[in-house]
């Protein structure tokens, strides 16, 4: 299960196809309205970032987090930050992205 988490080869937490399919979504909706410009994956050794910029020259406006358990029987947490804040927080990746469509609405 541990693969699941993390990358095999750096043993980093990464995201999946189907998280970033998600976040991708999102993501797409937004730049089709002019509201983001562009966007960053990191991978952390302690989780994996999506960041969302207005700018490439600007901090990131959010940013989607997701840390992994450190028991593996567990789901992993992910956090949306705005800034330095947290705004939502969940083991369900659709639940934190909610946050966008009700920001949309």
């Amino acid at each position: 299960m541990l693969l699941y988490f993390r990358n095999k080869f750096t043993g980093k937490p990464t995201f999946s196809q189907g998280e970033l399919s998600l976040i991708l979504g999102v993501y797409g909706e937004r730049v089709q309205r002019g509201e983001w410009r562009d966007y960053a994956i990191d991978c952390l050794p302690d989780m994996a970032v999506f960041s969302i910029f207005r700018s490439s020259r600007e901090n990131p406006i959010y940013s989607i987090a997701k840390i992994p358990p450190r028991n593996f029987l567990k789901p992993p947490e992910y956090v949306v930050y705005q800034g330095g804040k947290t705004i939502k927080q969940s083991a369900s990746l659709r639940e934190v992205l909610e946050v966008f469509k009700d920001a949309s609405a």
